[in-house]
């Protein structure tokens, strides 16, 4: 008698294991579909995904205020066209910071105004066909397999990079690059110099070269 109720009080009776079971199983099934659908975490704690919005996309955070992913095809072509901005970005920021590291001269935002072999008209023209070229190739395989690539190639990958991973990080550093440019950008309209060169004037006067003191002299920048 003391032992059955030994084992009734400290193991359970048949039933109430059951019971504890079955209410316990829908808790711990909740907790795993909250894991997976929050796995990536939102842009804002708090917020909700739009419907369209549904994880699957590489950088997708729930992040769409202005509905423009609503149509699932051209979701797929704006997803591409981030990935594609993100991807010149990246090599315009190195070029622009490998540049200034090596003192090589005129610094990006004055390489217009310097002569070349060929008179401006005659390279846009020459940037045009063979940019235009290389994206219509572009444009074309995407729409027959969907992936990116170059030329003939799709996906483009010679060194075999391409996973979800690597997928991942590619969009973030594309756009944490699409925000640097456009920072070099502003820079360099705002007080005509690089972003290292900033860097340092900021390091050597940190309240006379700021950010504030930079939006104070647009008006002298502008006027000159």
């Amino acid at each position: 008698m003391a032992a059955a109720m030994l084992t009734s009080t400290f193991v359970g009776t048949p039933s109430a294991l059951a019971r504890t079971a079955s209410t316990s199983r829908p808790a711990r099934q909740s907790v795993r579909a909250a894991a997976a659908s929050g796995s990536k975490g939102l842009w804002l704690p708090g917020t909700e995904s739009p419907p369209w919005l549904k994880g699957d996309l590489p950088g997708d955070r729930g992040f769409d205020p202005l509905g423009l992913g609503s149509d699932p095809d051209r979701l797929k072509w704006y997803a591409e066209g981030e990935k594609t901005n993100g991807r010149w970005a990246m090599a315009a920021v190195a070029g622009i910071l490998g540049q200034e590291l090596l003192g090589v001269e005129p610094r990006w935002y004055a390489a217009g105004a310097k002569e070349y072999a060929l008179p401006p008209l005659a390279l846009l023209g020459l940037e045009a066909v063979v940019l235009g070229f290389l994206e219509l190739k572009r444009y074309q395989g995407w729409k027959e397999t969907g992936k990116s690539g170059l030329i003939n190639s799709f996906p483009f990958d010679p060194v075999g990079l391409n996973s979800d991973s690597n997928a991942e990080k590619e969009i973030k550093n594309g756009r944490l690059a699409m925000v640097a440019f456009l920072g070099f950008a502003v820079q360099a309209l705002v007080t005509r110099e690089g972003p290292i060169e900033g860097l340092k004037n900021h390091l050597a006067d940190p309240f006379g070269h700021n950010f504030i003191t930079n939006i104070a002299n647009i008006p002298n920048v502008l006027s000159s």
